[in-house]
């Protein structure tokens, strides 16, 4: 039995026969529509974000199977502040070019919303530990200027570390 395995980041619920995954479908000579239709049911609870696919294709049978992984944690922490962007780059170490126009990043998520997105990555983060898990989220907002419940993300994963959150972080 070979096997071929096509990887691809689709929009959820928007995966289209064209490029990249056309090509790559056809090669292995599986009903591409079949296979496009398939993502699309499976990626559907994830509308408007970015998810990683990988479809392993039987070439014998033709056979396939879909696996969907989850988005990153950026297009997560968009999702929950309903942003279509973060910020260009962490607090205030933004230098904007000649003449542009530049608004600054303003977001702030509530510690549940950290907590929820540390639940669906769990499986992915190289931790074992939940409170670990959290804390990567929380690291995650540095890079993409979100503040959590006001304050900056440092602050928050010293609060952690303090155990003044440990009453949410629940798996």
């Amino acid at each position: 039995m070979a096997e071929k395995i096509v990887n691809a980041l689709v929009e959820g619920g928007k995966a289209v026969p064209g490029p990249p995954l056309g090509p790559a479908l056809a090669e292995a000579k599986v009903n591409v529509g079949q296979v496009v239709a398939a993502i699309n049911e499976k990626t559907a609870a994830f509308k408007g974000m970015t998810v990683p696919v990988e479809i392993t294709i039987n070439t014998t049978t033709k056979e396939f199977k879909i696996k969907v992984g989850t988005p990153p944690v950026s297009s997560l922490m968009k999702k929950e502040l309903k942003a279509e962007k973060l910020a260009r780059a962490a607090f205030g170490t933004y230098t904007p070019k000649e003449g542009e126009t530049y608004v600054p990043f303003t977001g702030d998520l509530k510690f549940d919303q950290i907590v929820h997105i540390a639940k669906a990555k769990k499986d992915v983060l190289n931790t074992h530990i939940f409170k670990n898990a959290v804390k990567q989220i929380v690291g995650t907002c540095v890079s993409s200027g979100c503040t959590i419940e006001g304050k900056t993300p440092k602050e928050i994963i010293k609060e952690i570390e303090q155990g003044k959150w440990d009453a949410k972080i629940k798996e």
